[in-house]
């Protein structure tokens, strides 16, 4: 391909370099905004050489190259200098934080800050519960050393939770994180902690410092992180460059430190303390009917992302309280989900339909509700409906006996221990109750869904029997047991000659049901998608690592064998400028089946509304004879799932 010779055609077609307002890429495509779309000539783009197709996403108008994609970019940009400050879509983030309502970017703000740190707060969680229900049961005595020592392990996270946040608020923010960990230091240093302990007027520069404790708080070093990421970019503005490294974070620290000292943290305090006696006035006053209220309406708060909010309230009410009373209903509602796909696995009839209820029913009770939620209740319309009165039920018993958690988890059974202490048989009770009333209800209220055939009205198909290019090229492809997703050559002299492992468990899905036509319509060639249900990916062969794209959200491998393997996890993900993904391998790398490739924050994509479907394309899929699912409707991680056969005997 003569790259320069492709970038002239693209621009030309899109109506000229002064038709373009920006340009980034993704791994397979480029990103186009222009001033008019209609100028664009999709046409004669799709003719010109090494250009798969076109497609219009919104507002942004996509040219799909492939492998070459960052080759025809470099060449687009020598073209047009203007455009190469446009290889990110940063500017276009900005125009949409611009535009959007303050309430939703108040929801991003706080997802950001707190996705990131939940897995440590709730691996200590679950600990502090198994701690504190081994002392209740009389297995261990509170004066037993390594108690006390594990004890510390577990509190450690809770304790120092102003150094945690501050580094993940000031990513967040856009300031140095490590300036903002040291921000948060000075809150713990022994100097200031023996003033404080003294009890007497402590002043600085003529104004008073509240003797407060800063251990366990949420809110003050979250406003005082924002506070230093504005100051840190003025300074980093008109600081000459030569000495910015040393002087612009000492500046900032010399100004906001003592403003969070002085204003921010007692400020802060006072916030959290309203917050935790406003949870209190609510159970006290209106328990049952609050339970209610949450328990029915969680659900609806993880579909808009608003659930985000909870999140550091529940925080702060375990670390200043001891405890928090919003956390069951969290499992209440979490059950219901789980109880209505089980109501669904009893009442259906569809083989598919009940294989996908049960499994998403078991990852609800896990506390990953989104699979359930998104693929089986939702789409049923009756069992979501189902799943709020659930939770509901559960929630209003919950609020009404008093159940309460005592340490941040995941809100399933993994994390009942975190539940452990007054009032743990009601949150069981109530996690019972919301399960069984959304599970019978469903079963009895019943949904309306598409039955299979019966054997006898179905034409019978040879488990061996491959699908014609005709219907592949369709996109109609059944997932099931026993389709072949071939490659368009006669059945003969064949022999396997490789298999892929499942890079993620979940559902599978075939192409065609993919919103993006690209994907859809196997551009890139033949593969498959999952549903995840866990933000985890791994490499489905023994290889090597041919890139990760700068977003994290897209991987390309070749394994020993020659296949190559593109993996893209979710739909349009390039627009999210690399949040929520985590890369663990880098380009070149040896990998060998199951290591870890990136991690990537699913619940935080179902809360951006993204569809998270991980999509694996075999892009040399011209090399093979046959490409044939050999799984069936659900797999799990490193499950045998595609069978790659060559064409040579």
């Amino acid at each position: 391909m003569d790259f320069k010779q492709t970038a002239r055609q693209i621009i030309r077609h899109l109506g000229g370099a002064s038709n373009i307002k920006s340009v980034f890429h993704c791994i397979t495509r480029l990103r186009f905004s222009l001033v008019d779309n209609d100028k664009a000539d999709r046409h004669a783009l799709a003719d010109i050489d090494g250009v798969m197709g076109v497609n219009l996403s919104g507002d942004q108008f996509q040219v799909i190259i492939g492998n070459k994609v960052t080759q025809v970019f470099r060449a687009i940009q020598d073209e047009v200098p203007a455009l190469s400050a446009s290889d990110k879509p940063a500017s276009e983030d900005a125009e949409v934080k611009k535009r959007r309502n303050p309430v939703s970017l108040v929801f991003e703000v706080i997802s950001g800050i707190f996705s990131p740190i939940i897995p440590a707060i709730a691996g200590a969680g679950i600990l502090k519960g198994v701690l504190s229900l081994f002392v209740t049961l009389g297995w261990v005595a509170a004066t037993n050393q390594t108690y006390q020592v594990m004890v510390a392990i577990s509190d450690a996270v809770f304790y120092f939770m102003p150094m945690v946040l501050a580094f993940s608020a000031g990513l967040k923010f856009g300031a140095n994180p490590y300036l903002s960990v040291a921000l948060a230091a000075t809150m713990f240093h022994p100097t200031l902690a023996t003033l404080f302990r003294a009890g007497e007027s402590i002043s600085f520069a003529g104004l008073s410092i509240s003797p407060v404790s800063y251990a366990n708080s949420v809110i003050p070093i979250v406003l005082s992180v924002w506070v230093l990421s504005h100051v840190e970019r003025f300074f980093n503005r008109i600081v000459p460059a030569a000495v910015r490294t040393m002087f612009s974070p000492l500046l900032s620290l010399m100004i906001v430190a003592p403003v969070m000292l002085i204003f921010i943290g007692p400020a802060g305090i006072s916030v959290g303390n309203v917050l935790s006696g406003g949870i209190i006035w609510l159970v006290n006053n209106m328990g049952p009917f609050a339970g209610i209220i949450v328990g029915g309406t969680l659900s609806l708060m993880i579909i808009t992302g608003m659930h985000y909010v909870l999140v550091p309230i529940i925080i702060n009410n375990i670390t200043r309280l001891g405890y928090d009373p919003i956390k069951p209903i969290m499992f209440a509602a979490n059950f219901g989900q789980a109880g209505a796909a089980f109501g669904v696995f009893l009442r259906s009839r569809n083989k598919k339909t009940k294989s996908l209820a049960l499994s998403t029913s078991f990852s609800a009770l896990m506390g990953v509700t989104e699979p359930a939620m998104y693929g089986i209740n939702i789409r049923f319309k009756k069992p979501f409906a189902a799943a709020l009165i659930g939770g509901a039920a559960g929630g209003c018993l919950a609020m009404t006996m008093g159940a309460k958690a005592y340490a941040y988890a995941l809100a399933g059974l993994s994390g009942l221990p975190s539940l452990a202490g007054a009032g743990f048989v009601w949150a069981l009770a109530s996690m019972a109750l919301a399960f069984a009333v959304a599970a019978v209800l469903t079963a009895v209220i019943g949904f309306e869904e598409k039955q299979d055939q019966s054997a006898s009205d179905r034409t019978p198909v040879a488990p061996a029997q491959p699908v014609s290019p005709a219907v592949l090229s369709a996109g109609t492809v059944p997932v099931s047991p026993d389709i072949t997703l071939q490659a368009g050559i006669s059945p003969v002299n064949v022999h396997p000659s490789e298999q892929l492992y499942a890079p993620c468990s979940g559902q599978l899905m075939p192409l065609s049901e993919l919103s993006d036509p690209v994907f859809a319509d196997e551009v890139f060639g033949k593969g498959i998608a999952i549903v995840p249900q866990r933000g985890e990916l791994v490499s489905p062969v023994n290889g090597r690592i041919g890139s990760v794209f700068a977003t994290s959200h897209a991987i390309t491998l070749e394994s020993e064998s020659g296949a190559e393997v593109l993996i893209h996890i979710g739909i349009d993900t390039v627009k999210l400028n690399g949040r929520y993904f985590s890369r663990l391998v880098e380009d070149g790398q040896e990998v060998t089946v199951g290591q870890p490739l990136i991690n990537f924050d699913l619940e935080a994509l179902i809360a951006e509304k993204v569809d998270p479907s991980v999509i694996v394309i075999v892009t040399n899929t011209d090399s093979y004879r046959d490409i044939e699912l050999i799984s069936n409707g659900q797999v799990d991680t490193q499950d045998a799932f595609l069978k790659l056969t060559t064409t040579a005997a």
